[in-house]
């Protein structure tokens, strides 16, 4: 049985069994884009700072250099190679992805929008795009978090997309964007905790229903893959051990290893963007597909200088209300599939 090395960032691991081999290679990203919001008050949220009146004066020349960052950073992960699904969170409404993908770098990939305006009091949500010649979407399901300990506090939806990859495996995919720790770690955490334990009912109804089912988590979890929400509760794993059926965290090992993450707090590299999968092919000997990944994508012109903690940091939109022009506070994740023919072999 092989298992992944704590300390190793660039793996080759064994993913999605089937009965046919896939045809072709795809990526896939996932990345928070830091306040994709359109310029217009939307009456229903707590938008108005994203307004050209409101306090960060947000304007269509900034909000649409906002969409040229984001569609040079998916040029830029596949090095002109587009991924084939891209994971987003911290986006407005459909308009903004509409825009996103109808920019001239991304509208000769043909991606069609999963999105639905989720609960969120400020009106931020996830959502998936793909292409549609790689990945088919046979259901979709948007599950509503409700707070046992606090009813009236409304956040993102989970995204959940069940789908076929290139006309074969069946892959279940989930996008997520979980409470943030505003207010302190401590005092949030019960609620990420609430949200990985039903995460953890779904994953586990795929488990029972399906001999190996192939799942794919992704999101901004506001926690490391250490703590307790993700960890214990959600039971992703360091690494796949004896049992046969699970999750396994890609990102542990980055986040064993330190001094690189998604985000940065004050002088701390922080991994909060993970990608998640199931576990049950992991064996090379029965590959049909192996993964590369994970990676971040830390392209220089997604980072500046960081004058007070030293160092480098993201290079982001906004700081409280100064404007700085960049790309995100997040950097973006991602992993590639590769197809193996009759005549590859895993180097």
């Amino acid at each position: 049985m092989k298992t992944f090395s704590k300390f190793q960032l660039i793996f080759v691991v064994v993913f999605f069994m089937s009965s046919r081999l896939i045809s072709q290679d795809f990526s896939f990203v996932f990345y928070n884009v830091e306040n994709l919001f359109d310029v217009k008050d939307d009456i229903l949220t707590n938008d108005d700072e994203f307004t050209p009146e409101g306090v960060k004066a947000w304007t269509y020349e900034k909000y649409h250099r906002k969409v040229d960052h984001i569609a040079r950073v998916l040029v830029g992960v596949g090095a002109w190679e587009l991924p084939a699904l891209v994971g987003l969170c911290e986006v407005e409404n459909k308009k903004v992805l509409y825009d996103l993908t109808a920019h001239r770098l991304l509208v000769e990939n043909g991606y069609h929008i999963i999105h639905k305006d989720s609960p969120d009091r400020r009106g931020i949500d996830v959502g998936l795009l793909y292409n549609e010649s790689i990945f088919y979407p046979i259901s979709t399901k948007w599950y509503e978090v409700v707070f046992d300990t606090d009813t009236s506090q409304k956040t993102r939806d989970i995204l959940y997309v069940k789908g076929q990859i290139n006309e074969g495996d069946t892959l279940h995919i989930f996008i997520n964007h979980w409470p943030s720790r505003w207010g302190g770690v401590a005092a949030t955490q019960g609620k990420r905790v609430e949200v990985a334990g039903m995460l953890k009912v779904i994953t586990d109804s795929l488990f029972l229903a399906e001999a190996a089912p192939n799942i794919l988590i992704a999101g901004d979890f506001n926690d490391t893959p250490a703590d307790s929400s993700l960890l214990r509760v959600l039971d992703a794993r360091e690494e796949m051990g004896d049992k046969q059926d699970g999750l396994v965290n890609l990102m542990y090992p980055m986040h064993v290893k330190g001094g690189m993450g998604t985000l940065k707090y004050r002088e701390n590299w922080e991994v909060f963007d993970q990608i998640i999968i199931s576990t049950h092919n992991m064996e090379l000997e029965h590959s049909k597909l192996f993964l590369n990944g994970p990676y971040i994508y830390q392209a220089d012109f997604l980072l500046c200088e960081d004058e007070r903690y030293l160092g480098m940091k993201p290079f982001r939109t906004y700081s409280g209300p100064r404007y700085h022009g960049g790309f995100s506070d997040h950097l973006p994740v991602y992993i590639r599939f590769q197809a193996l023919t009759g005549t590859d072999e895993l180097k």
